[in-house]
Formats: C-alpha cells, sequence, structure tokens
C-alpha cells in the first residue's frame, strides 16, 4: 500500500481552506449579527451541494434521451440528497483523511478463491473504497486497491499500476481476478488491457464509467479529463484497438441520475452486460446495493463455498 497520496494532500488542503474560511466569517460577523454569521459559514460549506445541484440540472437537460428514460423531478431530488451524503464521506473524510485505514487483503488463506482489484477514478484515491475492502475481507477474497497516482496524467500512465495489482492477486490465488472500476478507472482498465501482454480477467465491472466521454468533461483541461470529452480521439483509438484485442466479459453499470458521466449512454459498451440503475448518482452508484449484491453473487458461484457461508440475495448498502 502506498505511503502517500497527493490527491489526499489536495482534498487535506481543500478541507482545510474552506473550514478556515467558515470560520474566518465566523469569528467577523459574529458580533454584529449571529444569524448572519451562521447563514454565511453555512453558504461557505454548502458549496458542494450546491454544485452538484447544477450537475443534476444538466445532466438531466442534456444527458438523456432515447433509449434512456428522464429523470423525474423525484428522482432528481433523491440523487441530489444521496449524493451529497457521498459527497461528504468521500471527499471529505475518506479520501483526504482515512485513505490508509484499510489495507489490502492478500492472506494466504485466500487462496483458491477468486480476488478483486478495485480502481477508483477522477479525483478519487483507494480511500473510495474502504466500504468494499471491509467486505471483501470479511467474505475471505483477496483484494487490493489501486492508487492512480499522478492524479491528473495521461490515462495511460495508470496501466503498470493496474497491472501490478493484476499479477498480484493472480499469483496468491491461482486465479483471473475480477476488476471493479468506478468513473475514471473503467478507462484506465482499459487501457491496460490493451497494452498487457499476456492479460487474464474473469470480469471486468465498470461503475459510471465514460466509455464514450462526458459532456462535463470539457471543462477541465487536465490530460486525463481531456481524454475523457465526448468521443474523443483517445476514446477513438482505444475502441479501434480492442477490435483487435477484444475485452474480457464486461459489466457496465450506468444510471440517468449521473451527475458526472452524461449523456446516459455513454457509460455503456457494445456487447456488454449493460445495467441500468434509474435514480442513483455518480458516487453513489459505486456504493448501490444491486452493484455489489451482482459482485457478490458472481464471486460466489466462481468459488467453492466455505462452511457456513451462504447468499441470499439481499444485502445492505456498503458506506
Amino acid at each position: 500500500m502506498p505511503r502517500r497520496s497527493r490527491l489526499a494532500r489536495l482534498l487535506q488542503s481543500m478541507c482545510l481552506a474552506q473550514g478556515t474560511l467558515a470560520l474566518a466569517w465566523l469569528a467577523w460577523r459574529w458580533a454584529r449579527s449571529p444569524a448572519e454569521a451562521l447563514a454565511g459559514a453555512a453558504t461557505l460549506l454548502c458549496i458542494g451541494p450546491a454544485v452538484l445541484a447544477l450537475e443534476l440540472l444538466i445532466a438531466a437537460r442534456k444527458g438523456n434521451g432515447g433509449p434512456v428514460p428522464a429523470p423525474t423531478s423525484l428522482q432528481l431530488a433523491q440523487a441530489w440528497l444521496r449524493e451529497t451524503g457521498h459527497m461528504f464521506r468521500t471527499f471529505y473524510w475518506r479520501q483526504p483523511f482515512r485513505w490508509r485505514a484499510e489495507p489490502d487483503h492478500m492472506d494466504a488463506a485466500c487462496a483458491g478463491r477468486m480476488g478483486v482489484v478495485l480502481v477508483h477514478g477522477f479525483m478519487c484515491n483507494r480511500g473510495f473504497w474502504n466500504g468494499w475492502l471491509r467486505e471483501l475481507r470479511t467474505r475471505g477474497h483477496a483484494c487490493i486497491a489501486v492508487n492512480l497516482e499522478p492524479p491528473f496524467a495521461s490515462i495511460d500512465t495508470y496501466a503498470e499500476m493496474i497491472a501490478d495489482a493484476v499479477a498480484r492477486v493472480t499469483q496468491l490465488t491461482g486465479r483471473p481476478p475480477t476488476i471493479v472500476s468506478h468513473s475514471m478507472g473503467g478507462l484506465a482498465v482499459r487501457a491496460w488491457w490493451r497494452s498487457a501482454a499476456q492479460p487474464a480477467v474473469a470480469r471486468i465491472v465498470t461503475i459510471g464509467t465514460p466509455h464514450r466521454g462526458t459532456w462535463i468533461a470539457r471543462f477541465s483541461w487536465r490530460p486525463n479529463a481531456k481524454q475523457m470529452r465526448l468521443h474523443s480521439d483517445w476514446l477513438k483509438e482505444l475502441a479501434r484497438d480492442e477490435q483487435r484485442k477484444p475485452l474480457p466479459p464486461c459489466t457496465c453499470w450506468y444510471s440517468n441520475c449521473d451527475n458526472i458521466v452524461f449523456p446516459a449512454a455513454s457509460a455503456t459498451l457494445p456487447g456488454a452486460d449493460n445495467r441500468f440503475a434509474p435514480g442513483t448518482p455518480h458516487v453513489a452508484l459505486a456504493f448501490d446495493p444491486r452493484v455489489r449484491a451482482e459482485l457478490v453473487k458472481f464471486l460466489t458461484k466462481s468459488d467453492p463455498p466455505r462452511q457456513g457461508e451462504s447468499f441470499t440475495g439481499s444485502t445492505p448498502e456498503i458506506v
């Protein structure tokens, strides 16, 4: 597990700056008007939820159509509430301060059982997967959560990190692993696949991955964000390479309330098992109980049962 994360330091600085501004406003305005002081501090702390609301409105306007049903007003409101909770847990706690809290699980007792490689997305680090790491460790599966660094490099840069994780899990378990990826992480996995000499993977699961790009990427000039623009040259080249070297079986989760990846159909792949999760926003999609349940089913069917282990199909949401 890496000792440093540039993304964690960046998020720590952002949290510190936002908290300092809020406290400074409170100290400055409290004597004059406690109500004004509290309102101003709350406004500073609510910048993130306001941005989420704007993203969802844009996604609803530009992100659907065709075979994907447009979200209802109720779905958008529920998606905003849900994503706000995940935003604070993910970007204000897990990734800046708890990104090393859950270690990779590489125990010899995992031999013979399918392992899992977890690949996060843009502006994220391995802390994104803390709940998944706990769950997979409890179930006895080897698992590694990669840390894609540097955070704003070309997506091709991350292929070596994924290759190392796949090799380690394969060596321990004696079996090709399943790769679970969120957002840009799915593109990093595809970039690794085309560059790997002899890759072996049981299944690739992508969650809210902009396989054909996303409208919102036009607002960033970071190298990896530019690659994720709608129908970018990089994405077209990736698709051409996969005609010569087809991907392994893929499951692609997508939603009509994805506030980052839209149009919604851009998160699907031709020939993949494309799964629609209506009303679910971008980060929340990775922790949706349907996504977890399908992975557990796949792992359970692939592995010999352990004594006392069973699966009922009902699983709570990972948070």
